[in-house]
């Protein structure tokens, strides 16, 4: 049976679970919340890249990703515009993109991954 891994974990949430050589991230949001979409799409994209590496994964093995967006009709094009640079070629997992009413209004994206590793 394989065993189940969990990084940065508190009394409520881990923000990466690892079973077998699946990795699990919870949603990841930017650091700084006073930026428009772009800037906090790309402090977030950040944050997942950091969570992969300490799994021992990368952007290059998604397998999935949900896309939750604070305002989608206004933000969605801004957010793929991101979102395309930062996927590297022939990586892109299966998605979905949805409007959410957020946990703090200042956030605009949160990243949920789900991701394989070696």
């Amino acid at each position: 049976m394989s065993k189940i891994e969990r990084f940065e974990t508190s009394a409520r949430m881990s923000h990466t679970v690892i079973h077998g050589n699946t990795v699990y991230l919870a949603g990841a949001i930017a650091e700084r919340l006073d930026g428009d979409i772009t800037a906090q799409s790309e402090q977030a994209l950040a944050e997942v890249e950091r969570l992969l590496a300490l799994a021992g994964s990368d952007k290059s093995r998604l397998l999935t990703t949900q896309i939750w967006l604070k305002d989608l009709p206004r933000d969605f094009a801004a957010m793929n515009a991101v979102w395309e640079r930062w996927l590297p070629a022939g990586a892109a997992p299966a998605r979905a993109t949805c409007q959410a009413q957020m946990a703090d209004a200042a956030i605009l994206v949160e990243f949920i991954v789900t991701a394989a590793r070696d």
